[in-house]
């Protein structure tokens, strides 16, 4: 069977010219039943430039690029230019297997897949273009008991969604899918309206509807040079002349690398090669009265559909057999490169053909017509980089599509509202290219694309961690002496400890759908934090100075509470216009006009991109410096925690002296930090800044000086269990680009009264007086090896109503807790609920938050002489 296949494969290989594989024409990979008129033609072009004044220019002309144009211009906007270098969907675009589908194991992507599927749905129509698009649906195979536990976390995930999903049983898998062999199928999730659409005439019909609206598409034109003005726009240099341009969008494909360096930008993308095979026709397949829908072999990796009466399927191999095109990193994409293919490598993918031939056996019977190898970008995590990028004025991108067909719709529409309405119109932060950073070098970027390629059909797990690359040059100071000691997480390229071992626990990272090797060793450390004394590493924290004439200003401007008093600290949010929550970070005066701003690890430049851009828009007078890199955090929180710190300094500690949200600088064991009195813990604590060079002296000190106390560490999975236990919200769970501050319950930092206007301040008054449709309230859940972690389906009465935004374990109440967004109808404690966790529905109550009141407030309640709630 190896022998024929590769054979056949040989047989069918391009002749080679010029170091490149003859290109394969666009009409062979035309799907089953699409109009072949337009794929086969190329059109002759005359290039020129229409105008040299532009609003934006968008570079490269494929799926998404075009897909940008289309809405831009439908939108309205005037001016709007793409320029392609080759010809439309030259690239990775037009040999796309072109699949479609409703399904994504994230969240917010969820939202972008919907709106592809309901535009491609009815493009044809708008613009007179077929598309050649089929949707026989597609389901996802389970072969093992673990799998299914998956499907059925993605079905929770799914609930509160609007598309259709269904977790179906093997009859009904081998009902929609007769020709599989049912041996190992122990389930499959279904999604009807997948399936797959050709690549080629969706953006010939984008291209048409752009060009319909007043865009301008120009080919082949080369952007040789990008020069950024002073006033914020661009010059687009090209063969043909220079275009000034308000904004610049790169959506070059696997060209963007060079885009990006034209400007001093190394965006960490590297193309890999992606293999599909496609086979002659098959007389069962032939003879079926409906199309096939789309399978995903999971455990064999690989997709497989109909392609007319054959079959096309697509392995992603091991990242040990992956191959990236890493020459195209050093040297750049080699010049006349579009529409060529690599040499296809059968050996590389015969393990997941002889699995497909297991699943489907017809395929045994069948020839190989045709083996595509093509180049697609991936980024380190397989996800697209979306928006503008920080540190550089106007400058856009749309790139790293491994899957840039069913992106390209919804991205269009989603960078189109963002550009118009000046703000996302949802969160997409996993997306946001400024998670990547000076530590994304080229080696992790490899490392990652070939870990990320070959886990694409892994088993996706709460709290997944992947290890290829790590750790960055970005560790923490204490980096060295705690990696042997507890479980690292990566966050933005550090490494934080999740959890600490002691003797006898089962070490390491052990996955799981339920409660794990964590679970019991995470109650430890919350008992060392509420009875003793414990400390966290919080160095991956982003942290920014802020200073000069117009500091306070600035801050009034962009922060809905008021601007904290020298020496003082507060919680603050920057909110969009529409009145969501772009943004959460903890406010310091350290001096008159000076400013500490913090933030969480992954928000770093996505929040110091927003303030640049407030401060390039008006004009302020300030300095702003990125601290993230060298400076190291130390919590240190617990009963303990002042008379641990007392022994280290001669400052005054006590609860007189150093208030609750005071900072102050001072010496510990001859170490200058500032030290703020806060803790996400909600336990007395301190937050201890300093030089990162630091971080080692003043650990030792700090836990030599704790010994008699019984001082240990802890790690952000106890810290999780005990902000939720205070009712503590968190950034891109609880609040994000998707909320507003009144329904996440952050009314005490909202100050409506303050005379600023600052940003979203109308609008939120508008929310308030029409009045919440939904709120956030917080649950007990009766469970048993179970617990939320989020993103979950609230149900009430047979119905979903609801999700959840985070949960965790309590260990104080011993039963599951999490916070959710209802209806306001819903919303009263005692209102009973239910939580669906792995296919079953949990009982839930709403109980009045926090479970467990934070130390400042059970002081207060003690020197009232009432009795602490914990």
């Amino acid at each position: 069977m190896r022998a024929a296949l590769r054979g056949a494969l040989r047989r069918l290989r391009p002749p080679r010219r010029g170091g490149w594989p003859e290109p394969l024409s666009a009409a062979a990979l035309r799907p089953l039943g699409s109009g072949a008129g337009a794929q086969g033609r190329k059109e002759t072009r005359s290039p020129s430039l229409e105008k040299d004044n532009a609003d934006t220019v968008i570079i490269g002309g494929g799926c998404v690029g075009v897909s940008l144009a289309y809405h831009l211009a439908k939108a309205g906007l005037k001016d709007v230019v793409v320029l392609e270098k080759s010809e439309l969907t030259a690239g990775s675009t037009w040999h796309a297997a072109g699949l479609t589908t409703y399904f994504h194991p994230g969240i917010n992507l969820k939202k972008i897949h919907s709106y592809s599927i309901k535009l491609y749905e009815k493009l044809e129509e708008e613009t007179g273009q077929a598309v050649g698009f089929h949707q026989p649906g597609s389901i996802r195979i389970a072969s093992t008991p673990t799998r299914v536990d998956e499907f059925k976390y993605q079905m929770t995930r799914a609930g509160w969604h609007p598309t259709e999903q269904y977790l179906i049983t093997p009859e009904k898998v081998q009902e929609l899918f007769p020709l599989l062999n049912m041996d190992t199928v122990l389930a499959g999730l279904y999604n009807p309206g997948d399936g797959h659409i050709d690549p080629y005439s969706l953006t010939m019909a984008l291209a048409a509807g752009a060009r319909k609206y007043g865009a301008q598409i120009n080919y082949p034109v080369q952007v040789t040079n990008l020069n950024s003005r002073s006033d914020g726009t661009w010059e687009v240099e090209t063969p043909l002349g220079i275009i000034r341009a308000k904004r610049v969008v790169n959506t070059a494909g696997f060209w963007a690398r060079d885009i990006g360096k034209m400007i001093g930008l190394q965006h960490p993308l590297v193309p890999v090669h992606h293999q599909y095979v496609v086979t002659s026709t098959i007389p069962e397949v032939k003879a079926l009265k409906t199309e096939l829908p789309v399978i995903r072999d999971l455990e064999g990796s690989y997709y497989l559909r109909q392609e007319r009466d054959g079959l096309l399927f697509g392995p992603y191999e091991s990242e040990e057999k992956m191959k990236l095109q890493d020459s195209w990193v050093a040297n750049g994409v080699p010049p006349g490169f579009g529409k060529e293919l690599f040499e296809s490598d059968l050996d590389r993918i015969m393990e997941h053909i002889e699995a497909a031939m297991e699943m489907v056996p017809v395929l045994k019977k069948a020839d190989i017509v045709n083996t595509i190898a093509g180049p697609i970008t991936y980024s380190p995590d397989i996800l697209p980089m979306v928006g503008p990028h920080q540190g550089v004025r106007n400058y856009w991108v749309a790139i790293g599509f491994g899957y840039g067909i069913i992106h390209a719709g919804g991205i269009g529409k989603y960078l189109s509202d963002w550009i118009l309405d000046g703000e996302p119109p949802f969160d997409l932060i996993e997306l946001d290219p400024n998670r990547y950073g000076k530590w994304t070098t080229t080696e992790y970027t490899a490392a990652k694309a070939r870990e990320s390629y070959g886990f694409n059909n892994i088993v996706g797990y709460p709290k997944e961690e992947r290890f290829a690359g790590r750790p960055t040059e970005r560790t923490s100071g204490l980096f060295d002496l705690l990696k042997s000691k507890c479980s690292m997480g990566f966050h933005a390229g550090w490494e934080q400890p999740h959890w600490f071992y002691k003797p006898g626990d089962e070490t390491g990272y052990k996955p799981s759908f339920r409660r794990t090797n964590w679970f019991d060793p995470v109650g430890r450390e919350y008992k060392q934090v509420m009875g003793n004394v414990g400390v966290i590493d919080l160095s991956p924290f982003g942290k920014f100075k802020v200073k000069g004439t117009d500091s306070v200003k600035l801050l009034d401007h962009l922060f809905a509470n008021v601007v904290p008093k020298v020496g003082s600290t507060n919680i603050s949010h920057m909110l969009t216009p529409r009145g969501k929550v772009y943004a959460e970070l903890t406010v310091s005066q350290l001096y008159p006009g000076e400013f500490m701003l913090v933030t969480g690890s992954g928000s770093e430049l996505h929040d110091l991109r927003w303030i640049e851009e407030n401060v390039m828009r008006g004009r302020y007078k300030v300095e702003i410096e990125n601290m993230t890199d060298e400076m190291g955090v130390l919590g240190v929180a617990g009963p303990y925690a002042r008379q641990v710190l007392q022994k280290l300094t001669d400052e005054d500690l006590s609860d007189g002296s150093f208030k609750f949200l005071q900072s102050k600088h001072l010496k510990l064991s001859d170490i200058v930090v500032t030290a703020i009195r806060i803790s996400y813990t909600g336990e007395l604590g301190w937050e201890l800044y300093h030089r990162k060079e630091d971080s080692i002296a003043l650990y030792n000190a700090i836990m030599e000086a704790g010994q008699k106390e019984g001082i240990d560490n802890f790690g952000t999975y106890a810290l999780n269990a005990l902000r939720l236990e205070k009712g503590f919200r968190a950034w891109g769970a609880e609040m994000n680009c998707d909320t507003n501050p009144l329904e996440a319950g952050l009314e005490y930092f909202v100050k409506l009264n303050k005379p600023a206007d600052f940003t979203g301040k109308q609008a939120l008054k508008q929310i308030k007086e029409k009045g919440l449709k939904r709120r956030l309230v917080y649950l007990t859940l009766e469970t048993d090896n179970v617990d939320p972690e989020g993103n979950e389906s609230v149900w009430h009465n047979g119905k979903v109503i609801g999700n959840t935004t985070s949960g965790s374990f309590s260990y104080s109440a011993k039963q599951s807790l999490a916070f959710a967004y209802v209806p306001t109808e819903l919303s009263k404690v005692g209102q009973k609920l239910e939580v669906e966790l792995l296919g079953k529905n949990y009982p839930a109550t709403i109980i009045q938050e926090p479970l467990v009141l934070t130390e400042p407030a059970r002081m207060r309640l003690q020197k009232k002489g009432e009795g602490p709630k914990i």
